[in-house]
C-alpha cells in the first residue's frame, strides 16, 4: 500500500484513504491484481466493462456482491493511478 501513497496527489488524498479501503491488492489473490475488497472482483474488469458501454446497472447486476460504492472507488483508483507527474526526457539523459 505505500505505493499508492506515494502515487497519490496530496489534494485528493482524504478522499482517497475513504475509499481506497474498498480495494484491495494482495499477492495471494488474483496474483496481486487490485480487487473489490473481499469479492475478488478485478477492479480491470469494472473499468473495463464500463469503458466497453455496461451502465453502473448493468455492472451491479453482473457482479451482485458488489455496491454503487464499490465502482465509484474503481472509478478513484483509475483516477490516482493515471495521475502522475511526467518529465522531460532531457532531464535524465546522461
Amino acid at each position: 500500500m505505500a505505493y499508492f501513497r506515494q502515487v497519490v496527489n496530496p489534494v485528493f488524498r482524504n478522499n482517497w484513504i475513504l475509499k481506497i479501503y474498498r480495494i484491495s491488492i494482495s499477492p495471494n489473490v488474483c496474483q496481486g491484481k487490485p480487487v473489490i475488497k473481499g469479492n475478488r472482483v478485478l477492479v480491470s474488469n469494472i473499468l473495463g466493462a464500463l469503458s466497453a458501454g455496461d451502465t453502473i446497472e448493468q455492472v451491479l447486476e453482473d457482479y451482485v456482491n458488489i455496491t454503487r460504492e464499490d465502482i465509484l472507488a474503481a472509478f478513484e483508483f483509475g483516477s490516482q493511478l493515471s495521475n502522475f507527474e511526467t518529465f522531460s526526457y532531457e532531464t535524465y539523459t546522461l
